[in-house]
């Protein structure tokens, strides 16, 4: 699953891909968890093991790929 994440006040989004067995429920539950404290951080593991934190005050916009789609050629 694709996920980008905006920052404010940085013009380049975070773009990661998620493993595909990821929870997507799961995964909104915690994002809405870390922007309705708006502090903290969030914490996700891209589907090659690295941990990436986004401060939950920076967070600008999330954006969830649809469930099960990795484009194979020019499509």
């Amino acid at each position: 699953m694709d996920i980008r994440i905006g920052v404010t006040d940085n013009p380049r989004e975070i773009a990661l891909q998620l493993a595909d067995d990821v929870d997507r429920d799961a995964l909104k539950a915690q994002i809405d968890a870390a922007l309705a404290g708006g502090e903290g951080t969030l914490w996700l593991t891209d589907d090659k093991g690295k941990d990436v934190a986004v401060s939950a005050a920076r967070i600008a916009y999330v954006e969830l790929g649809p469930e099960g789609s990795n484009p194979i050629g020019f499509g």
